[in-house]
């Protein structure tokens, strides 16, 4: 089953192009990790993904709809995502565990909405699995950053999605922290019975064992994209980056180093 496919993607924005060409499909079981510079074009990329922005050109097709042909209030509870954007619209008075479960109706905020004892335990057990089962009666804002990423997380997978997008999970963590997200990321890309997932980070550090495949972006163009070892190499990065790197693998862990 194809879970993306984008054909001749292109963004426009005050006549300058933020994505060009950009041709990608994604199948079922894959998990992808996309990597570049700032201004490469990730974000907005992930927008598209997150079936939040209209390409001014080309085709995408999430979850076999295509958009501008389906109802995105109907696509966009079948995509889980976790993003910092996101992160900034919930109120730090919120409690930790309406931040989890609000996501079952797609909403921040509790309102008038209703949730049966399946959202309420769904909840529950989401929190236990990503290590925050004690934060729950807490409000948001005193989270700390690893804390608020763990919530994060849980969130994005609540309304139980077949497509989850991570917009740099890792980011702002200390190493310990990182690691710690890191581990967890490795436990969900490694089931098979999670949703197909898409990480994009700076940092090849952060990319967790289980990604299968990568995607590099450079001024908005595809400059690689497939398995993760053909991918992830000195050659392309550097051509990325426009920095000499040396990319090594050890024991499933991705580093990168400046070269000589």
């Amino acid at each position: 089953m194809r879970v993306v496919e984008l054909t001749g993607v292109e963004v426009v924005r005050a006549g300058k192009a933020i994505l060009t060409g950009v041709d990608w499909t994604v199948n079922d079981n894959e998990r992808w990790a996309i990597l570049g510079p700032n201004g490469a074009g990730k974000t907005t990329l992930m927008q598209i993904l997150a079936a939040n922005l209209f390409p001014s050109k080309g085709e995408v097709e999430l979850l076999g709809q295509r958009l501008g042909a389906v109802d995105i209030f109907e696509l966009r509870p079948r995509i889980g995502v976790c993003s910092s954007a996101l992160t900034e619209r919930i109120p730090p008075e919120e409690l930790v565990a309406d931040v989890v479960l609000t996501a079952a109706w797609a909403v921040i905020g509790r309102w008038q909405e209703r949730y049966d004892l399946w959202d309420k335990s769904r909840t529950l057990a989401l929190l236990a699995s990503l290590g925050v089962e004690n934060l729950g009666s807490r409000t948001f804002g005193t989270l700390s950053e690893g804390e608020r990423k763990r919530v994060q997380i849980a969130r994005a997978l609540m309304p139980d999605p077949e497509l989850l997008l991570l917009d740099e999970p890792a980011a702002g963590l200390d190493l310990g922290g990182r690691e710690d997200i890191v581990l967890r990321l490795s436990k969900l890309t490694m089931d098979p019975l999670a949703p197909v997932s898409i990480l994009i980070t700076h940092h090849v550090e952060e990319i967790p064992p289980g990604i299968t495949h990568a995607l590099v972006l450079k001024d908005g163009s595809i400059v690689a994209k497939g398995p993760i070892a053909e991918v992830l190499t000195s050659s392309i990065l550097s051509e990325a980056f426009g920095l000499p790197l040396v990319i090594e693998n050890q024991n499933e862990r991705w580093s990168a180093r400046l070269g000589g």
